[in-house]
């Protein structure tokens, strides 16, 4: 049974950092690629990041510079390290990890950035 344990939501205040975490089991983690996505009410799911499973990574444009997304497949970990948080990025984050035809989600985590 695949399983993806979220931890590291809260709150936080503007331009504070915060660190999202992701552990994944029942699966080979190192060979699946994962991403963080965020969704907020009303509107889809967005993706934020996402690393391969050969390390390459993707963010979306309004985390860039601020967001970074490594992986410790030891630990079978992914994490999310977002810095200079905006209120703007306030939304339930996801972590999520696909390989061929599997996809699997975890139940998300709360993140709220406010003063």
């Amino acid at each position: 049974q695949v399983q993806l344990e979220e931890s590291g939501g809260g709150l936080v205040q503007p331009g504070e950092p915060l660190r999202l975490s992701c552990t994944v089991s029942g699966i080979m983690f190192y060979i699946y690629d994962v991403a963080w996505y965020r969704q907020t009410p009303g509107k889809k799911r967005e993706l934020v990041a996402a690393i391969n499973s050969d390390g390459s990574t993707d963010y979306a444009d309004s985390v860039k510079g601020r967001f970074a997304i490594p992986r410790d497949n030891a630990k079978n970990t992914v994490y999310l390290q977002m810095n200079s948080l905006k209120p703007e990025d306030t939304a339930i984050y996801y972590c999520n990890v696909r390989k061929w035809s599997e996809n699997y989600w975890g139940r998300g985590t709360q993140v709220t950035v406010s003063s």
